[in-house]
């Protein structure tokens, strides 16, 4: 059963995710409209800046730990934004692909595209790789629940 945390938390980043997105989205339109620049270019830019908002959001509200993260914040900058590299070409290469294959409007494209992106690439991996919790165990097993200690008595 999914717990109301795991809930919030997905929410959250969503939040996050939608305020990195609009940022992003509002100056890929900015720079493909008013500047001509190609949008595939235009997608690389909007969404470096867009990435920055996100890291900012995810870090300080929505992925925030009391407990600790498992790895420093320059080590999550490092796996942020391979994720977002990551995220990024496959926000380019499928709106370019609707737009080549079928002649869907790239703006059209990139909001489907984005939709694919975020729910199946990024939010797994920002929950589970980049912003991963001293706390969170999900991948991982502790050895105490399946070995007993040895006291020194039963050693001998």
């Amino acid at each position: 059963m999914i717990s109301w945390a795991s809930i919030k938390l997905f929410l959250k980043a969503q939040v996050s995710a939608f305020s990195g997105g609009i940022t992003d989205y509002g100056l890929m339109i900015l720079l493909t409209e008013w500047l001509h620049i190609h949008f595939t270019i235009s997608i690389l830019i909007s969404g470096t800046l867009g990435g920055i908002v996100n890291f900012c959001i995810n870090r300080f509200w929505a992925f925030k730990s009391n407990g600790g993260y498992h790895s420093s914040t320059s080590g999550q900058l490092v796996r942020f934004f391979t994720v977002v590299l990551g995220s990024i070409s496959l926000k380019s290469g499928g709106t370019y692909l609707l737009h080549s294959t079928i002649n869907l409007d790239y703006k059209i494209g990139r909001l489907l595209i984005d939709s694919i992106v975020s729910y199946g690439f990024n939010y797994p991996l920002m929950k589970y790789w980049v912003f991963k919790t001293n706390e969170a165990r999900d991948f991982e097993y502790e050895e105490e629940e399946y070995f007993e200690p040895i006291s020194r008595e039963q050693s001998i």
